[in-house]
């Protein structure tokens, strides 16, 4: 006998300072107590953003005035497969209230607080833990010149660094790897390898980022906290999902100075491709800091950079 399966619209309520809303569940419903991303159940004739919009003025009083899609998570319950559309709620007009007896807390992806949480959201936290921009490192022949650039970025905030120096030495590139995460994990940001798991292992590197040509070969996850994806169609984000994949990057989004006259997605595309994705998906190519905005209007997590991360 199959369970039925119940289509959620859930709400990331984001603050400006970065912290975002959970609430309890309250004691009439089922888990009572567990903590939870806002939001309720897709009636029938609606769409997953206007269930958003009436639940959030139905639970919590406020109205929606700017929500974006992000993710698409699915969860076994003894009794249901519940669907959760998220939503990344930015604005909003009103105070949240507990209309439905529940509390509140405001709550950072490194440092929740709050205990239990409802187990369908576990993957959320993580995927809220991925910083907006990726910076893909651009050292080439002269890591010298390359170095104080890196310094920049770090201390300007950036989180999250791809190390893809394909031309260097094997020798070369290891030192570099292990200078790059140095200096990284002194400020708190994160370090992933360009195709290398070998490597990220033996640098103490945070993950490795696979490329599309791994991923049709590939039936095992790399062994690694942080494993994201090179995806440029549909098959190869399935493969990354099939893989458990932290996250994919969607590329290329627009026409880049390195392949003139390549086809790209261009954003409706993307949108389409990304869709309902159970992971976040970054978008890559031919993109600046200024297009963050625009990448999250169309379902991206966010950007990734190389040439723009640096300047």
């Amino acid at each position: 006998m199959s369970i039925p399966v119940i289509r959620v619209a859930a709400a990331v309520i984001t603050r400006p300072d970065g912290y975002f809303l959970l609430a309890s569940r309250p004691t009439d419903k089922s888990y009572p107590g567990y903590w939870e991303f806002p939001g309720g159940k897709i009636e029938p004739g609606e769409t997953a953003h206007q269930a958003l919009v009436r639940e959030l003025d139905e639970e919590l009083g406020i109205h929606v005035t700017h929500a974006t899609p992000w993710i698409t998570r699915r969860h076994n319950y003894s009794t249901a497969q519940v669907v959760l559309s998220f939503f990344r709620v930015s604005s909003w007009e009103g105070d949240p209230q507990p209309r439905e007896g529940q509390t509140f807390s405001w709550q950072q992806a490194e440092n929740i607080n709050v205990t239990p949480l409802l187990p369908a959201n576990a993957p959320i936290i993580n995927a809220l833990r991925l910083p907006a921009l990726m910076g893909i490192t651009q050292a080439g022949d002269d890591i010298d010149a390359f170095l104080p650039k890196l310094d920049r970025a770090l201390a300007q905030g950036l989180k999250l660094i791809q190390v893809r120096e394909k031309q260097l030495p094997a020798s070369i590139l290891v030192d570099f790897t292990k200078t790059v995460i140095n200096r990284a994990h002194a400020v708190g940001a994160r370090v992933i390898v360009n195709a290398d798991a070998a490597l990220a292992l033996h640098t103490g590197a945070d993950g490795v980022q696979l490329t599309s040509e791994q991923l049709n070969s590939l039936h095992v996850r790399p062994d690694l906290p942080l494993v994201g994806a090179s995806c440029h169609n549909a098959d190869e984000l399935d493969r990354a999902e099939r893989l458990d994949c932290n996250y994919a990057l969607l590329s290329p989004v627009l026409p880049t100075a390195s392949h003139p006259g390549a086809a790209s997605l261009g954003w409706t595309q993307f949108s389409e491709l990304t869709a309902d994705r159970t992971m976040p998906v970054y978008a890559l190519g031919g993109l600046t800091a200024e297009n963050l905005d625009l990448a999250r209007e169309y379902g991206s997590h966010g950007i990734a950079l190389l040439r723009g991360a640096w300047q």
